[in-house]
C-alpha cells in the first residue's frame, strides 16, 4: 500500500464516491477489529468536542501503521473564527502517523476559506467528487458494473440510469443485486433490470409525492407503508431525496417560464419523468420544496447516526406536511 497523504480534503455532492475514498484509506489498517480501533469519526453538524478530536489526532496507532480521523461536514464544525483557528492549528501539528480526512458533502467554490487553507503550501490532497450529469450516468453505470466484476448492456445501463437518476449509491446497490442475479456469467440486460431492480418503486414514489402535493395524509402514509413492505427503507430513501431535488430544479425552471420540453432537456430527463415532475412541481412553491428538502437531509443525517428510524421519521414528516395522518 502506498503511503497515504496526512491530510485529505474531499468535497462534492457524490456521497458514495467520498465514502468509497474514505473506505479505501481505512482498508490498509489491518483486519476489521484492528482497523476499528484506529478510526475516529466526527460529525461537524452534531457539534465538535475539541478535546476528543485532539486526543484522536494525537493518539498513536494501535497495531497498525496509521490512524485515520474523519471529520464530516467540517464547515459546520468550524463555524467561528476562534474554533476554526484552534482546530486548523491542531491539524497542522498532527502526528505524522495520523491521516486526517475532511469530507464536505457539498462542492466548495473557488475561494472558499477551507479550500484556500488546504491549498496553501500544498497542505492537503484535494479531491472533488460531483454526481454525474444525467447524460453521463449510463457510462458511469457501465464503469461501475465493470468495477464490480461484471458487465451491463448499453440499453440496460440507460434504463437503470433513467430510473435512479444521478444517485450513484442506489445505482451501485442495484448493480450489486443485478450482477448476483445473473451470477456474473453474462452482462445485465434490460429484462434483468425490469425484473429485479428496485426501479419498480419509482412509480410508488411518484404516488407518494402526488399525495403530499394534494395534502392527502392518509394516501401518503398508505403509499409509504406499502413501499416499506415491499422494499428496504434505505434502498428507496435515496430515490425520495432525488425526487425532491428534481422538484426543486423543476420549480426553479418553471419560475423562469420554462416548458416541459425545456425542463426535459435542461435536466436530462426521460420524457415521462419530465412530464411527471413538472406536474408535481406545480403543486408546490419553491420555498416549500426547499423546506421539505432540508428536512429530508436532516432525517438522512439522523437515520445514518442511529438517532431515528427512517420509518418513524417519514411517518412524522407526512403528518407535518399534510396536517393529518
Amino acid at each position: 500500500m502506498s503511503e497515504a497523504p496526512q491530510l485529505s480534503l474531499l468535497h462534492g455532492n457524490d456521497e458514495f464516491a467520498i465514502a468509497a475514498h474514505i473506505e479505501k484509506l481505512c482498508a490498509g489498517l489491518g483486519d476489521a477489529s484492528t482497523a476499528e480501533m484506529n478510526i475516529a469519526r466526527f460529525d461537524g453538524r452534531a457539534g465538535l468536542e475539541y478535546e476528543a478530536l485532539n486526543t484522536a489526532v494525537n493518539a498513536a496507532p494501535f497495531l497498525a501503521p496509521r490512524r485515520v480521523v474523519v471529520l464530516m461536514h467540517p464547515v459546520a464544525a468550524l463555524n467561528s473564527p476562534e474554533t476554526r483557528k484552534k482546530v486548523l492549528d491542531l491539524f497542522d501539528r498532527a502526528q505524522p502517523t495520523t491521516t486526517i480526512v475532511l469530507a464536505e458533502l457539498e462542492e466548495l467554490k473557488s475561494g472558499h476559506w477551507l479550500l484556500k487553507w488546504a491549498q496553501a503550501g500544498s497542505r492537503a490532497l484535494i479531491r472533488s467528487y460531483s454526481l454525474p450529469k444525467p447524460r453521463e450516468m449510463p457510462r458511469w453505470v457501465e464503469s461501475e458494473a465493470k468495477k464490480q466484476g461484471g458487465g451491463i448492456d448499453a440499453a440496460a445501463a440507460v434504463l437503470l440510469s433513467e430510473r435512479v437518476g444521478e444517485d450513484t449509491r442506489i445505482a451501485a446497490q442495484e448493480l450489486t443485486k443485478l450482477l448476483a442475479y445473473v451470477n456474473y456469467e453474462r452482462p445485465i440486460s434490460v429484462v434483468d433490470v425490469e425484473r429485479v431492480s428496485i426501479v419498480s418503486a419509482q412509480g410508488s414514489i411518484f404516488d407518494l409525492v402526488d399525495a403530499l402535493g394534494q395534502r392527502d395524509g392518509m394516501k401518503a402514509q398508505h403509499t409509504l407503508h406499502q413501499l416499506l413492505e415491499e422494499e428496504d427503507a434505505m434502498e428507496f430513501w435515496g430515490m425520495v431525496i432525488r425526487q425532491f431535488r428534481l422538484l426543486i430544479q423543476t420549480r426553479e425552471l418553471l419560475d423562469e417560464n420554462s416548458g416541459v420540453q425545456e425542463i426535459q432537456k435542461s435536466l436530462g430527463l426521460h420524457e415521462y419523468v419530465a412530464q411527471k415532475v413538472t406536474s408535481q412541481a406545480r403543486r408546490f412553491s419553491l420555498p416549500v420544496l426547499e423546506r421539505i428538502y432540508h428536512k429530508l437531509l436532516e432525517i438522512d443525517e439522523r437515520a445514518k447516526t442511529g438517532q431515528v428510524t427512517l420509518e418513524v421519521a417519514l411517518d412524522t414528516l407526512i403528518v407535518e406536511l399534510t396536517g393529518k395522518a
